[in-house]
C-alpha cells in the first residue's frame, strides 16, 4: 500500500491511499450504490464447505454498545506502529467507532474513537420516546469509507447537559482517518438546515431541522465527492419530516438540503437500516414512509413515493407514487419502509431499473429512466408490480440475473430477471417470524454463489439469539447452514432489528448486542 500526503482545500492535509487492486473491501452499505448486497471476490466460502461440519463462529469481538450499522471492511491498511491489517470498523450506539484487525490478530481494538466528550452522553430511550433503539442511541446509520482520502464518514447523536429544562440535543458529521480514527478536515460539523415551509413544527414559515426527532437510520452515502445523510423518525413522534442533506466529502461544507414534507409532516426515510441508492450519474434513489402526498396537484409534499434527486442540488429530478398512495400513508403501510435497489444494466426497452418494497405488501419494479410521477387509479407506469407475502422491512440483494428478497414473516425469495422483468425462481425451508431481513450473497464472480441473512429482533418483542442462515444462492430451497445447528459452539450474541451481514475474504461478520461474531471456516477446514 502507497501512503502520500498532499495539501487539499483550504490547506487541509489529506492522506491519499493507493489500495492494491486486490485489495478486499466493503466500504458502504449493501456493498455498493446500487446495493445489490453482493461481494463477487469470495474465493474461500463456498456452497460446499458452508456447513456445520467445517464453518462456524471462530471468534466474536466485544464492544461498548449495541451494532446497528453494518460492519464495514478494507484491506491492507498500515496503522501506525501497528503495521499492515485488513481493518474491520464497527459503530456503536454507545456513540465509538472501532478498528479492528478483521482477523482478531490482535483482538482488542487497533483504535477507538469516542464522541462521548466535553460532557456529551448517548440519547437515552426516554428522550426519544421510542423504544425501537434502546436503551440508548448513539450512531445507527452504516458509515460510508472514502479510500482515496483515507475518511470514514459517521453521523453520530448525542446530548448535553442533565437537567431536562437544560438538555442539548446534538447531531453531527464526523470524518475520520482511517488509520487513526482522528477528526479530519476540520470535523465535526454540527447539522443545522432550514427550509421554507408551514408544515408541522414550523415557525414564522420555517421548517428547521430538530436534533431530538429526526432519527437517522438509512446508511450514509458517498458519491461523486458528496457525503449525503437522511432522516426519519423515532416511533413517529413528531414533529418530524423525511430530510436529505448533503456535505462536500473534503470540506464537510453544507451543498444542498432537501425536505420531503416542507408543508405537511411525516415523510420519514427509513429505508430499515438500508442505505440510499445512486447511479452512474449521480442521481440519488430514496423510497419517503407515510404522510400526505399532494404533489400530484402543485403540492410540495411526497409521502410513500419513490424519489430521484438531482446529486448536485438534491432537486427532484422524477419521482414514483403508488395510485393508492393516500390509503398507504392511512394504513401506515409506508413505501419507505424498505431501501431502493438498482440493478445492473438490462437488455430490452427497460435498461435501467430500481426496485423498492413496502409494506404494502408490494414490490416495484420500475424503470429509472422513466418513473413515471403519479397515475391516479392504477400503477400503469410500472414496469413490473408484484404482491410481497409481507411487508419489505429492508432491501434486496441481486447476483447472476437472481434478485433475493426477504419479506415480514417470509421466507428468503428468490425471483430470476428474465426480459426485463422478475420471475419467481424458488423459496426458502425457513421463515423468519415477526421480521424480514436484508440479504447478502458472496460469490467467486458468477460461481459459487452463497446467500446469507441473520434474524432480527421482533418490533417490540423479548430478546432473542440472533441466528445466521446461509443458503446456496443457485437453490434457495437448500438450507447450507444455520448457527443453531451447533449452538454451542456457533450462537450469535442477541439480536437486534435490521443487521445485515458483512460476508469478505472467508469471514462472515454480524453485529449484535454488544458484540460482533464472526464466522469462517474452522481450523480443521483450513
Amino acid at each position: 500500500m502507497k501512503v502520500a500526503r498532499i495539501v487539499g482545500i483550504a490547506g487541509y492535509s489529506i492522506t491519499v491511499i493507493a489500495l492494491s487492486a486486490a485489495a478486499a473491501q466493503m466500504i458502504t452499505s449493501q456493498m455498493d450504490n446500487a446495493r445489490t448486497g453482493a461481494y463477487l471476490g469470495e474465493t474461500t466460502l463456498t456452497p460446499r464447505n458452508v456447513n456445520a461440519q467445517q464453518f462456524g463462529r471462530i471468534f466474536t469481538l466485544k464492544v461498548d454498545g449495541d451494532i446497528y450499522a453494518q460492519p464495514l471492511f478494507l484491506g491492507g491498511v498500515q496503522i501506525p506502529g501497528k503495521g499492515k491489517h485488513d481493518l474491520l470498523f464497527i459503530a456503536t450506539e454507545h456513540d465509538s467507532v472501532y478498528a479492528f484487525d478483521a482477523y482478531g490478530n490482535p483482538s482488542t481494538p487497533l483504535w477507538q474513537t469516542s464522541f462521548l466528550n466535553d460532557g456529551a452522553t448517548t440519547v437515552a430511550e426516554e428522550d426519544t420516546q421510542c423504544f425501537f433503539i434502546r436503551p440508548e442511541v448513539g450512531i445507527t446509520s452504516t458509515p460510508v469509507i472514502d479510500t482515496k482520502t483515507g475518511t470514514i464518514y459517521v453521523l453520530a447523536r448525542t446530548r448535553v447537559g442533565h437537567a431536562i429544562s437544560a438538555n442539548e440535543y446534538h447531531q453531527k458529521l464526523h470524518a475520520l482517518a482511517i488509520t487513526t480514527g482522528a477528526e479530519k478536515f476540520g470535523g465535526p460539523v454540527e447539522i443545522h438546515a432550514t427550509v421554507r415551509g408551514r408544515g408541522d413544527g414550523s415557525s414564522n414559515g420555517n421548517v428547521t431541522f430538530d436534533p431530538l426527532r429526526e432519527n437517522p437510520r438509512a446508511a450514509l452515502l458517498l458519491a461523486n465527492g458528496t457525503v449525503y445523510l437522511s432522516w426519519a423518525s423515532a416511533c413517529d413522534v413528531g414533529p418530524y419530516h423525511g430530510w436529505v442533506i448533503a456535505y462536500d466529502a473534503q470540506t464537510l461544507k453544507q451543498k444542498a438540503i432537501f425536505n420531503d414534507s416542507p408543508d405537511a409532516d411525516d415523510g420519514g426515510i427509513w429505508a430499515s437500516d438500508t442505505g440510499i441508492a445512486a447511479d452512474r450519474e449521480g442521481n440519488v434513489y430514496l423510497a419517503t414512509g407515510n404522510g400526505r402526498f399532494d404533489a400530484a396537484n402543485g403540492g410540495r409534499d411526497y409521502g410513500d413515493t419513490l424519489l430521484k434527486l438531482n446529486g448536485q442540488s438534491l432537486g427532484i429530478a422524477d419521482s414514483f407514487t403508488p395510485f393508492n398512495a393516500d390509503q398507504l400513508n392511512a394504513d401506515d403501510n409506508d413505501l419507505g419502509s424498505g431501501g431502493p435497489m438498482l440493478l445492473p444494466d438490462q437488455p430490452g426497452p427497460h435498461a435501467h431499473l430500481v426496485l423498492i418494497g413496502g409494506k404494502a405488501p408490494t414490490i416495484y419494479l420500475l424503470d429509472r429512466d422513466r418513473l413515471g410521477r403519479f397515475q391516479p387509479g392504477s400503477n400503469s407506469q410500472a414496469v413490473q408490480v408484484l404482491p410481497a407475502s409481507g411487508g419489505i422491512l429492508g432491501s434486496f440483494a441481486y447476483w447472476n440475473h437472481n434478485v433475493y428478497v426477504m419479506a415480514n414473516s417470509d421466507a428468503l425469495r428468490d425471483y430470476e430477471v428474465k426480459d426485463g422483468k422478475l420471475a419467481f425462481k424458488a423459496a426458502s425451508t425457513f421463515t423468519l417470524k415477526d421480521h424480514g431481513a436484508t440479504p447478502a450473497v458472496s460469490a467467486n464472480g458468477a460461481k459459487d454463489g452463497v446467500v446469507w441473512v441473520v434474524s432480527s429482533k421482533g418490533w417490540n418483542s423479548p430478546d432473542r439469539t440472533a441466528v445466521l442462515h446461509a443458503v446456496d444462492a443457485a437453490n434457495v430451497a437448500h438450507e447450507l447452514y444455520n448457527s443453531e445447528q451447533n449452538a454451542r459452539r456457533d450462537r450469535a450474541g442477541l439480536a437486534l432489528r435490521f443487521n445485515i451481514p458483512t460476508v469478505v475474504n472467508g469471514h462472515v461478520y454480524i453485529g449484535a448486542k454488544h458484540e460482533v461474531d464472526v464466522y469462517g471456516l474452522l481450523p480443521a477446514a483450513h
